[in-house]
């Protein structure tokens, strides 16, 4: 059976080796060097979220913020967590693209009755209102890219560390 999408997919992949970096309408990124991620919102936008969110570095960086919708990408180290918080008018998805961890959820910061373990290919989904926490409880950080309606974070949020992003 000839399965049109992936030749599509192989075809595109062997035109990129050729050329020996990847370039996705904005952000550029080559084999050997991180890629230049910064807020590229409220512009189109096109890019391999797997990659991007595997080269971030940074606890939180903005990728993408419009008038309704953000982008970010974090990376947790081994036994950090992003800390406890509750969006009182944001939905939250978060995709994990690397890493272990536990997502607590609840009504109340005292009440975190809904805990789960997650890793790389999961989907996390927050309504606005709930508390909820992810730790690292991995050996590896945990890379995640999250999405938030409206946004959270003012346009170019780039949190170096944990303790940045706490002040």
């Amino acid at each position: 059976m000839n399965n049109f999408y992936k030749n599509y997919y192989d075809n595109y992949r062997q035109n990129d080796d050729m050329y020996g970096y990847m370039n996705y309408h904005n952000i550029e990124c080559n084999r050997t060097d991180s890629c230049y991620i910064k807020d590229y919102g409220a512009e189109t936008f096109v890019v391999n979220i797997n990659e991007v969110t595997k080269q971030n570095e940074n606890f939180r960086t903005a990728l993408w913020t419009g008038e309704h919708l953000q982008i970010t990408l974090m990376s947790i180290n081994v036994g950090e967590s992003i800390g406890l918080e509750m969006h009182p008018n944001v939905d939250q998805f978060i995709r994990i693209e690397q890493g272990f961890g536990l997502v607590q959820m609840g009504d109340s910061e005292n009440n975190l009755d809904f805990e789960r373990k997650v890793y790389d290919d999961f989907a996390i989904v927050i309504p606005a209102g709930k508390w909820h926490n992810l730790i690292n409880i991995g050996n590896i950080p945990i890379k995640l890219y999250s999405i938030y309606a409206p946004p959270q974070h003012p346009k170019g949020t780039v949190h170096r560390t944990k303790e940045d992003a706490e002040h």
